[in-house]
């Protein structure tokens, strides 16, 4: 009797797993694959399905054997899925899972991506130049174009294009990466600063000091009019040309750095005048003063709150306010530090500002002649981008005009005894000294993402400044970003 039980158990379990099995069952109707603009690097799946539920795709390059998984769908029978940062020419072999409680597989199947646009070919990925493709990581660099059309370019480890974006009427001249995973692209007319656009030697970049500090009117400063924020899978989601929609001209033209913050406000820098007597040859005279400050904006344009650096400057006692008038401060970086309030980079000084965010207090300057006491040997000139590191240090790019050496150096500051530790100094080799522009970046993985815009230069170092990984640019890249690979978590991960 009892075996009669667990018999009969048996056949009632198996009964309702198989009706639930065979209830669960679903049937793919229809598989489109598509190319949205037509590029070598992004495919989109739609999938119809009989009955509605969540499904995802796995999907592997047959080349290398690398495994990846879409993020899984909600329950539906029409579904879209975006195989991103694929590789050009490359095929690969799919399958369609049903996240049913039983995991239906579709049969496999195969796509190819086509052939990569020529203009989007990188040629630098061969023996003449460093090449260690573990040197970046596993994430990849984000690059603008600043000419017609103006795009951004995500670069792997290989050298390879894996994702752009294109616009035709205006070039990108900056990026960031938003809190939400999106890009921040800061929009300018192309004609504008063409002085920056071209690639040079070493011996012109030499050529090029008198020039210090370099100063070509309002537009002539990374410049831009406008801001578009774009997702990867290359929507635009908004645009906002502040040229048009700014009544107020200084509200126009914003310049380096672009942030979004958690509330998805907008801090840039921007270039407010002051109208003030000033003494020229011994005589006092009223003049147009250019100088620099920070602008909080919303995703609609609105001006949210204004910082001019004139409100913490004394006009009166400043010796050079002759010569620097139309550019006294030259701000080229702006970021948040650690407590949230602000840092910049004033390069005719030397010095990284920090500025409280609610008050507009300038707290301390950091560098020749600031507040901190510092190594001499580690003193750096007309320096670019500087940030916090995940290890709370102080980065920034260091041009060297003094010495003519360009690279990275990080600091931990002591902010209650005003001490500064040089923690890196990774200078590039002298021929990758670059007058302007350039950043630097330190990787999860402890190496350095180095930018030498005059030369064409995006290097991966490490942090004594050996060149591990090169990239040589047609153009002058203003900086180069790291993207990590968080970025691409809500699309698809990798299957290790």
């Amino acid at each position: 009797m009892k075996r009669l039980i667990i018999f009969v158990s048996i056949l009632v379990v198996g009964g309702i797993i198989g009706w639930v099995y065979i209830s669960e069952r679903n049937t793919i109707k229809e598989v489109t694959l598509t190319s949205p603009g037509n590029t070598a690097m992004y495919n989109r799946a739609e999938i119809v399905l009989q009955k509605p539920v969540p499904i995802y795709i796995e999907y592997t390059e047959n080349l290398t054997g690398k495994r990846f998984r879409t993020v899984t769908t909600p329950s539906d029978t029409l579904h879209h899925l975006d195989l991103l940062l694929l590789k050009a020419n490359t095929e690969y072999t799919y399958e369609i899972v049903i996240d049913n409680l039983f995991k239906q597989r579709s049969k496999p199947l195969t796509f190819k991506t086509r052939e990569q646009s020529s203009w989007l070919v990188n040629h630098w990925f061969n023996e003449k130049r460093p090449h260690d493709s573990s040197a970046l990581g596993d994430g990849m660099i984000l690059v603008c174009f600043g000419r017609l059309p103006g795009y951004m370019a995500l670069i792997d480890n290989e050298g390879q294009i894996r994702w752009y974006w294109q616009v035709d009427d205006v070039g990108v001249r900056a990026a960031s990466l938003t809190p939400r995973g999106t890009i921040l692209a800061m929009l300018r007319p192309f004609e504008m600063d063409k002085i920056d656009d071209a690639t040079q030697t070493p011996e012109e970049i030499a050529n090029e000091e008198h020039k210090k500090p370099m100063r070509r009117g309002s537009m002539g400063f990374a410049g831009g009019t406008g801001l578009a924020e774009v997702s990867l899978t290359g929507e635009q989601m908004w645009r906002l040309d502040l040229d048009k929609i700014e009544k107020e001209k200084d509200y126009q033209i914003i310049h380096h750095d672009i942030w979004m913050d958690e509330e998805n406000h907008i801090h840039t820098l921007y270039r407010p005048k002051k109208i003030t007597e000033i003494p020229v040859n011994g005589k006092m005279e009223t003049d147009t003063l250019g100088g620099d400050g920070i602008m909080v904006i919303d995703t609609l344009g609105n001006v949210l709150k204004t910082w001019s650096a004139w409100d913490v400057w004394d006009v009166a006692n400043d010796p050079y306010i002759d010569e620097y008038r139309y550019d006294r401060f030259h701000m080229n970086g702006l970021c948040f530090d650690k407590d949230g309030n602000y840092l910049v980079s004033n390069p005719i000084e030397d010095q990284i500002w920090k500025i409280d965010r609610q008050s507009g207090k300038l707290l301390w300057k950091f560098g020749r002649n600031g507040d901190f006491k510092m190594d001499t040997t580690a003193y750096f000139s007309f320096q670019h981008a500087p940030y916090i590191t995940e290890q709370g240090d102080l980065m920034l790019f260091d041009n060297g005009l003094y010495d003519k050496r360009s690279g990275a150096k990080a600091f931990k500051l002591d902010e209650k005894n005003f001490t500064a530790e040089t923690v890196i100094n990774a200078m590039l080799p002298p021929e990758k000294y670059t007058s302007r522009m350039g950043n630097a970046y330190l990787l999860p993985n402890g190496n350095l993402l180095q930018t030498s815009s005059k030369t064409g230069s995006i290097m991966v170092t490490d942090q004594s400044g050996k060149v591990l990984w090169e990239s040589i640019m047609y153009y002058a890249p203003y900086r180069a970003v790291y993207v990590p690979v968080e970025t691409w978590d809500k699309y698809f991960k990798e299957i290790k």
